[in-house]
């Protein structure tokens, strides 16, 4: 079986994972890309900036609109390496981004595939595409291990 190399979003969401667990917040990272050029990349920081709504998804976007200089991001890409929560996914659809990649999914706290399924709720103001499971492994190897540490 062939191993394809990652994407160049995702790789870098999981660099941006893994600078976050080296700061002890869970490792979780997003990348926004907008005509194959990268935007904005963050890792999770509720606990470094005491904000719980301080994502990785969160926190890119932000910097992706302040960038952009719109709080629309049309025809963006967000490379997360997780699936997104109700928050995440509510952020997203407001901001009306194209397309969501995320490496693992997230049966407990997720809300694209899983749970709430926001993008599917007929109140949800924009879908985005939706593609799963490139970088799984190492997305949840990271989050595995973060948390094996932790206890």
């Amino acid at each position: 079986m062939t191993k394809w190399p990652l994407p160049e979003p995702m790789r870098l969401a999981l660099e941006a994972a893994r600078a976050g667990a080296g700061e002890g917040e869970v490792p979780i990272g997003a990348v926004l890309v907008k005509n194959g050029a990268v935007i904005a990349s963050a890792h999770n920081q509720p606990r470094t900036l005491s904000d719980p709504t301080a994502h990785a998804e969160v926190l890119a976007i932000r910097a992706a609109a302040q960038a952009l200089g719109t709080e629309r991001l049309e025809g963006c890409e967000l490379w997360v390496t997780l699936e997104p929560c109700a928050m995440c996914a509510g952020a997203i659809s407001h901001a009306r981004i194209a397309r969501v990649y995320y490496a693992a999914p997230d049966p407990k706290g997720g809300a694209v595939e899983h749970g709430a399924r926001v993008f599917e709720q007929p109140q949800c103001l924009h879908r985005p595409e939706v593609y799963s499971g490139m970088g799984e492994a190492e997305a949840a190897d990271l989050l595995r291990g973060f948390f094996r540490e932790k206890r």
